[in-house]
C-alpha cells in the first residue's frame, strides 16, 4: 500500500521534470541496488548514499516522497543466520557466558563472559535484517515526534458560519467511508474467490467488512494529499473537514460492526 501511495504521489503531485537531476537520482538509485546485491549489511552506506538520493529527488521535480520509499527497498531484508541458528549459537553461548563466572558475578573481571556477551551481540545483529533495525531505530521518533508534530501543525481547522466548497468534503468523506472499505473488500473477496488467498480461521465476511471500515480512518496520509492537491486555504480547510468527519464516521461504523459480530459465532 504505501508502495501505491508514493507511485500515486509521484505521478499526479510532481512538478516539471529536471531529467539531469533525475539522471543522478537513477545512478544513485541502481548503487543502493548493487549495495543489496552485494550483500552489504551495514545501514550508514544506505543512508548516506540515500540522503543524497533523496536530494536530487527532490531537485528533479518527482515529490522526494518516492526517494524514501525507493530507499527502503534497496536496503536488505534477509538475515546472516535464520532463527533456528541464533537459537542454538545463542544457547551455547549463554552456557558459556554461565561456565566462565569467576565468582564475583562481575563480568568486567571475566574474559570468558565478555567474549561470550560480544558473541552474542554479533549473532542477534546477524539474525535482524538491516530493515528491521532502521525500523527499530525510527519507531519511536516517528511515531512521538514525527506524527504527532505533523498532525497538530496541518490538522487546524477553522469552521466559520457559512460553510463553502461543500463537495469537497462530501467527496473526501466520502472517499474514506464508501472508497476505502468497498476497496478493500471487493479486493479480499476477489483474492478468496480466485483461489489466491483465504479467510484466515476464525474470521467471517461480516468482521472483514468491519476492518475495511477501519482502513477508511484517513489522518496522516489523507492530510498530506489534501495539502498537496489544493493550493487555497478554503479548499485545504474543506479537505480538513471531510477528512475529520470521514475518520470519524469510518471509526464509529468500523467499532459498532465489529462489537456487534464479536458476540456471534463465526
Amino acid at each position: 500500500m504505501i508502495w501505491e501511495r508514493s507511485f500515486v504521489i509521484a505521478l499526479f503531485y510532481s512538478n516539471a521534470i529536471a531529467w539531469s537531476a533525475l539522471g543522478v537520482a537513477a545512478v544513485l538509485l541502481v548503487i543502493l541496488i548493487g549495495f543489496n546485491m552485494i550483500g552489504v549489511r551495514h545501514l550508514w552506506p544506505y543512508l548516506l548514499v540515500g540522503a543524497v538520493f533523496w536530494y536530487f529527488v527532490h531537485k528533479s521535480g518527482v515529490h522526494a516522497t518516492l526517494a524514501g520509499v525507493a530507499l527502503a527497498f534497496t536496503i536488505p531484508t534477509h538475515t546472516r543466520i535464520n532463527a533456528i541458528e541464533f537459537s542454538r549459537k545463542a544457547r551455547a553461548l549463554l552456557d558459556r557466558f554461565d561456565r566462565t563466572e569467576t565468582g564475583d558475578f562481575l563480568v568486567l573481571t571475566s574474559k570468558g563472559q565478555q567474549e561470550a556477551l560480544f558473541a552474542l551481540g554479533h549473532a542477534s545483529e546477524g539474525v535482524t535484517a538491516p530493515i528491521l533495525r532502521l525500523e527499530h531505530a525510527l519507531h519511536n521518533f516517528s511515531a512521538f515526534v514525527v506524527m504527532p508534530l505533523f498532525a497538530f501543525a496541518n490538522a487546524g481547522v477553522r469552521i466559520g458560519g457559512s460553510f463553502q466548497h461543500a463537495e469537497i468534503a462530501l467527496g473526501v468523506l466520502a472517499g474514506l467511508i464508501l472508497g476505502k472499505p468497498l476497496g478493500i473488500t471487493a479486493a479480499a473477496v476477489a483474492a478468496v474467490k480466485s483461489g489466491i488467498a483465504k479467510l484466515p480461521e476464525g474470521l467471517c465476511w461480516r468482521s472483514l467488512l468491519g476492518y475495511a471500515w477501519l482502513g477508511g480512518i484517513g489522518f496522516t496520509m489523507s492530510l498530506f494529499i489534501a495539502m498537496l492537491t489544493f493550493d487555497e486555504a478554503p479548499l485545504v480547510n474543506a479537505a480538513k473537514l471531510g477528512i475529520l468527519a470521514g475518520s470519524l464516521l469510518a471509526g464509529i461504523l468500523a467499532t459498532f460492526i465489529l462489537k456487534t459480530t464479536g458476540r456471534r459465532k463465526v
